[in-house]
């Protein structure tokens, strides 16, 4: 029987869900290489054969793991690909957006994974391509749509990839997701939890992101 199958039962899920748990908590508290399959058994009450059958292997389980965590915090802010449709209302619906999705970034336990696959990126890569796939590629395509929205509504200008090496959507999604995440993550993955900005910091931050966004091309 595959995991999947395996999976749609709710005794599986439930010791599924709770040996990935389990594993979060030891993963970032004494990173990759001191946990084991026996620590993280005796910690979820699952048995070790049935973390093996779900998982195969520590690694796989971490990447599990990874895959699992940062898709929950993209889904916790992009359910579905937000549409802007009100060009009396656009600024600040992508603001909101904007917002949220910075916010969810500097959730200690999602900047404390980052860390944790940053350490272990170089052993394996598979690791921090889940993260990036399933967290800031989310982010930009969505944010590559919104873009596409104001291009409709006359409030941005893309004139897409062409000979005079104009962005196309995804190069202006780009840019502007590096002009909200980009200092906040960086500060407060080599400063810690203390250097994460409070909301009204964050929101100022994000209008300023979008002031230099819109200086550059607004319509």
């Amino acid at each position: 029987m595959r995991q999947g199958d395996r999976l749609t039962r709710p005794s599986s899920r439930k010791k599924h869900d709770a040996a990935l748990a389990a594993a979060e908590v030891q993963f970032l508290a004494t990173g990759f290489e001191s946990v084991t399959m026996d620590s993280i058994a005796k910690e979820s009450g699952v048995a070790k054969q049935t973390l093996y059958s779900y998982f195969g292997s520590k690694q796989e389980l971490f990447l599990a793991l990874v895959t699992e965590k940062t898709r929950v915090t993209s889904r916790s802010v992009l359910s579905s690909v937000p549409r802007v449709t009100d060009a009396a209302t656009a600024r600040d619906e992508v603001r909101d957006l904007l917002v949220a999705q910075l916010t969810a970034v500097m959730n200690p336990e999602v900047l404390a994974l980052r860390r944790l696959v940053i350490g272990e990126a170089v052993r394996f890569p598979e690791l921090a391509r889940a993260l990036y796939e399933n967290g800031p590629r989310v982010a930009i395509t969505s944010l590559a749509t919104v873009i596409g929205d104001l291009v409709d509504l006359g409030l941005v200008r893309i004139a897409g990839p062409d000979a005079d090496g104009s962005p196309d959507a995804d190069t202006a999604a780009t840019q502007l997701n590096w002009l909200v995440m980009g200092d906040p993550v960086n500060r407060a993955m080599l400063l810690g939890d203390d250097a994460i900005p409070t909301s009204a910091q964050l929101r100022a931050h994000v209008d300023a992101a979008l002031d230099l966004f819109f200086a550059a091309y607004g319509a």
